[in-house]
């Protein structure tokens, strides 16, 4: 058997039992889906600081072009404590949008980013800026963006309560597989003219309009089962042009979270962002276009409320 055949079975394997993991986490039950998405957090912001520490230092021009400051190159990010504060959010955000917790279950993350800033006054380290903008960087790219899928599914329901709504976090990812599906096969098809060629030679316009398009058929998809219910006790969370509307701002932000993590590794200098997921790379890598897609979803589902 080729390598290259044995490649595409192990790519295979894992991408089946990685869409069972995810759909049987998010779909059955509140509290599978938030330890599923608090471990997909620590993992990723633990796999982000390993490739900070070990790569940046690596790579001494990554950070300064200036051969001149012995500064240049030196970040040393806190991957205990950063990974754990991440998860705290994430844990947090989830019992605060629960209707578990009080407001009050923030102040310990709030402790610890305090504590990340002072302590550089006491490690002497070459550079703290440095530590400081990576250590905060991980916060903002991967703690905040996974905390944010609690939010589409903690909703109110008629008389006030906070239900589970499993349907719009898990529209998100099937969203991003449709567009990987959609985009890979018109690419491949179709695709002549470079989307991004100085960050992501791979993809084409082509491809990416394709992915929209599939996304676009999904979405009406799940969209008319929404509004055309089994149950007669269900409610619609969205208009069928709502959905289609939230999955084309999955697409494009899915998209630019794609590049964003391709523009992440280009400065590092490194093709995968690990090997946790045979044949997928990291978890960055699998999780890379969710971290813009979820923020953008939250924020489109607050302007729907507006109009």
């Amino acid at each position: 058997m080729s390598d290259k055949m044995k490649n595409l079975i192990t790519r295979s394997i894992t991408g089946i039992l990685f869409v069972a993991i995810m759909v049987v986490g998010i779909v059955f039950r509140a509290d599978a889906m938030i330890l599923l998405f608090a471990l997909i957090t620590g993992l990723t912001i633990w796999e982000y600081t390993g490739l900070v520490n070990d790569y940046a230092n690596a790579n001494p021009n990554v950070n300064d072009n200036d051969n001149e400051n012995p500064n240049r190159g030196s970040v040393k990010v806190n991957r205990f404590i950063s990974t754990a504060a991440g998860v705290y959010f994430f844990l947090a955000v989830a019992g605060f949008c629960g209707n578990l917790t009080p407001s009050a279950v923030f102040i310990p993350y709030l402790l610890t980013v305090v504590y990340l800033f002072i302590s550089e006054l006491y490690t002497q380290a070459q550079n703290a800026i440095n530590n400081w903008a990576y250590t905060m960087l991980g916060q903002m790219y991967i703690a905040l963006p996974f905390s944010m899928i609690n939010v589409l599914a903690f909703q109110y329901d008629a008389v006030g309560n906070v239900v589970y709504h499993w349907l719009l976090p898990m529209s998100i990812f099937i969203f991003l597989w449709t567009n990987d599906t959609g985009a890979y096969c018109s690419g491949s098809l179709f695709g002549k003219h470079k989307l991004f060629p100085r960050i992501s030679p791979a993809k084409s316009w082509e491809g990416s309009i394709g992915g929209a398009v599939f996304v676009l058929i999904a979405a009406a998809i799940i969209g008319w089962f929404d509004n055309n219910p089994s149950d007669p006790e269900h409610i619609a969370i969205l208009s069928l042009p709502a959905w289609m509307g939230l999955g084309l701002v999955v697409v494009f932000f899915g998209t630019w979270g794609d590049l964003v993590e391709s523009l992440f590794k280009r400065t590092l200098g490194i093709k995968d962002s690990g090997n946790i997921l045979p044949g997928h790379g990291g978890m960055l890598d699998r999780f890379d276009s969710s971290l813009m897609a979820i923020p953008a979803a939250v924020i489109y589902m607050y302007t729907l409320t507006l109009f």
